[in-house]
């Protein structure tokens, strides 16, 4: 399972002996015992790791058991919740969180942004609240959408790669030329000549997610639609701006033949192989995924470039596409806790920044230029990642709509995934489809979620 898909939904696997020792304060030692529930890739689970050991040395009183889990994340949280055997700290879901907040279930972290600064120094769009002065965590990182490429794909076409500062993106019109050159047959032929074999599509050019929202949302706002008017309760999936991007989309693959479909990357059944695989074994030249894959890119020894998202008009990436991070109200020990929550995204003390797998939430880290350099300037982020992501994330970021729709998990579930899934699958035009799923999800809209300055 890939990040992008644990975003979605966690990841979660059995935890065995430590599912059944949930609930803080468990064990005999004199030490406060703390556990830390999250999700990740096996590179994100040695970093996590690294992290919790780093607090305990900072706190020589408190132990940290970290409960790794890589599979079905949301099902064991809600049993856990039910049982009333939660972790003090970890990651939730981000639909979930809000559910978990209405119901009492997360610590109101407002009254604590006075005693640890660094949280209230975020970023506007990190704080997740539910409720005036009601804060019940944060995206745990900022993640970005980006375009990924291959170096060598890039420079066997012979174009120049894609740009990595939004002055100089790419149009759409310019990524789908480009495309054009980086797809190849079996025999060498690309799309646009003459014998090209679609069914023996030896690289493609591009590769995007239809059915998961931070990837094309980005390309809506671009475009200048929204999933949602300002009051959140009308969907506008049917405006003419935002039946051009999905059109776009589904022409990549059954009219330009430049990206997969359904089914033709995946090796076994629906498990599509990594960003930085699919990079380093020639399968697709450039991928549209999150920020969250250079830690990947830089384990695999991917030889791979960043770029800035193809525009419409201005150029816009989502942002805070991320879980969220949070601590449960079930726990004996609140204040420690707290201490935990605020130090396990804490660029100063945590080197997952460093290693490329997350960006700080802190503002001073995308406008302080030492701040920016002290997670940036090392060897695993390339020389275009200043522009390519921190510029680009700051200056040209929307926070992801996922985030801040009410009733998100269930719309997405009944009605926006269904549909999607169907555009991808090219059996009917995007308008089509889009004409008929937005009033429904209009009848299902709630609002957005409350959002308070500090």
């Amino acid at each position: 399972m890939n990040r992008r898909d644990l975003f979605k939904i966690g990841g979660l696997a059995a935890l065995g002996a430590a599912a059944s020792a949930c609930g803080s304060g468990g064990g005999s030692s004199a030490a406060t015992q703390l556990q830390f529930m999250y999700w990740g890739s096996t590179f994100e689970q040695k970093a996590v790791e690294k992290m919790l050991r780093q607090f305990e040395q900072k706190k020589p009183g408190i132990k940290v058991k970290a409960l790794f889990t890589p599979d079905e994340y949301d099902v064991k949280l809600n049993t856990l919740v039910a049982s009333g055997r939660v972790p003090d700290v970890g990651y939730v879901p981000m639909a979930m969180s809000f559910r978990l907040a209405e119901q009492g279930k997360l610590v109101n972290l407002f009254p604590y942004l006075t005693k640890y600064p660094q949280l209230g120094g975020y970023l506007p769009d990190a704080y997740l609240w539910y409720g005036q002065d009601k804060l019940h965590g944060v995206a745990t990182a900022n993640e970005v959408e980006l375009l990924w490429y291959g170096k060598q794909a890039i420079a066997d076409a012979g174009i120049a790669p894609p740009p990595a500062d939004a002055a100089s993106a790419w149009t759409w019109d310019q990524l789908v030329q480009n495309a054009y050159k980086l797809t190849i047959d079996q025999n060498g032929k690309h799309p646009d000549e003459s014998g090209f074999d679609p069914k023996q599509i030896k690289q493609f050019g591009i590769s995007s997610s239809i059915t998961y929202g931070a990837a094309w949302y980005g390309f809506l706002r671009s475009n200048g639609g929204d999933f949602a008017d300002e009051s959140g309760k009308r969907c506008l999936l049917d405006s003419p701006e935002a039946i051009k991007v999905f059109q776009n989309l589904q022409d990549l693959i059954y009219k330009h033949r430049v990206m997969p479909g359904p089914g033709q990357l995946a090796a076994t059944g629906d498990d599509v192989p990594g960003t930085n695989i699919l990079l380093k074994t020639k399968r697709v030249a450039m991928v549209i995924d999150g920020h969250w894959s250079l830690l990947d890119m830089n384990e695999s020894k991917a030889d791979y470039g960043i770029g800035v998202l193809p525009k419409y008009g201005e150029p816009f990436t989502a942002t805070q596409v991320a879980g969220a991070s949070a601590v449960f109200a079930g726990t004996k020990h609140v204040e420690e806790a707290v201490e935990l929550f605020a130090f396990h995204n804490d660029p100063r003390y945590v080197d997952l920044y460093k290693q490329g797998l997350w960006m700080p939430q802190e503002k001073k880290y995308y406008e302080d230029q030492a701040s920016v350099d002290s997670w940036t300037k090392n060897d695993l982020h390339p020389p275009e990642f200043k522009t390519a992501v921190v510029d680009f994330a700051r200056d040209h970021g929307v926070p992801v709509f996922g985030n801040r729709v009410k009733n998100m998990t269930q719309i997405g579930s009944d009605v926006l995934t269904p549909a999607l899934q169907e555009i991808e699958s090219g059996k009917r035009p995007a308008a089509d489809i889009l004409k008929a799923v937005a009033p429904k999800i209009t009848g299902m809209l709630q609002g957005w979620q409350h959002t308070q300055d500090l």
